[in-house]
């Protein structure tokens, strides 16, 4: 499904007088219906990968592939296509437009891809109930609870039936109910209609409900963990590895059950 190869990323200032490497040489591979988490301390290259993976930045070296296609091949006007159709965005801010009701926001990317109103409200539809958002279709964004906008925008984001589903610290404005909602949702999705999502997060219980993590540190893999039948023994691991891995207490979100 996905597979990132040896990708670098080094930024420098104007003048070229300081460098700074983001990203080493790093390799990952994501099969197609794994729910894969992405954690470390700030600074570690964590928001780097996902913009590139994301095809939003290009690496400085290294390839990413998505079902055979190498990005770096793509221009911008076939990149732009390319992640409309393909890949499908949660953002921590919702990134909700007011001016629409939560019917209107959900079915943003099939109106774009013109779809007939019958599949687009079957696929709301779905949608809808997927993630109990159903009674809140009319509604504006500002009635909306943060765990309500949050589901929203991931109904938006999964609606086109993306190959692959991208999620930046997707519960990082959420209280712990809506939290837990959330990844409870996701977790439903990946198992029954085997959703490709790959997680950056700092909370180590989002982090649970993921079947694999992949630990980075100083832009380099680090270690990655497995889940196997407990989530609560999961979080004890993810919970080990945190603090095996160091940085500063505010770079981990406090432990919510």
């Amino acid at each position: 499904m996905l597979k990132a190869t040896n990708i670098t990323k080094t930024y420098s200032s104007k003048k070229g007088s300081y460098m700074h490497t983001a990203l080493h040489p790093f390799n990952l591979q994501v099969a197609k219906g794994e729910f894969v988490g992405i954690m470390g301390p700030s600074g570690s290259g964590k928001s780097t990968l996902l913009n590139i993976l994301a095809t939003i930045d290009q690496p400085s070296s290294g390839t990413v592939e998505l079902d055979g296609i190498l990005t770096k091949q793509l221009n911008d006007k076939e990149l732009a296509l390319f992640r409309r159709k393909r890949l499908g965005f949660i953002f921590q801010d919702f990134h909700l437009l007011d001016t629409l009701n939560v019917r209107e926001n959900i079915l943003l990317p099939l109106v774009l891809e013109k779809s007939s109103l019958q599949d687009m409200e079957k696929r709301l539809q779905e949608m809808a109930v997927m993630l109990g958002i159903q009674d809140i279709l009319e509604k504006r964004t500002y009635e909306l609870s943060g765990g309500q906008q949050q589901r929203t925008a991931a109904a938006r984001a999964m609606i086109h039936d993306p190959d692959l589903i991208l999620a930046d610290e997707p519960t990082g404005n959420l209280d712990s109910a809506s939290a837990k909602s959330l990844m409870e949702a996701l977790a439903a999705l990946n198992e029954q209609q085997e959703r490709t999502i790959l997680m950056v997060t700092h909370d180590p219980v989002a982090a649970s409900y993921c079947k694999r993590i992949v630990f980075i540190r100083d832009g380099q893999t680090f270690t990655e963990i497995y889940k196997g039948e407990q989530r609560q023994a999961f979080f004890q691991k993810i919970l080990h590895v945190l603090s095996v891995l160091g940085g500063s207490i505010d770079d981990i979100s406090p432990a919510r059950h």
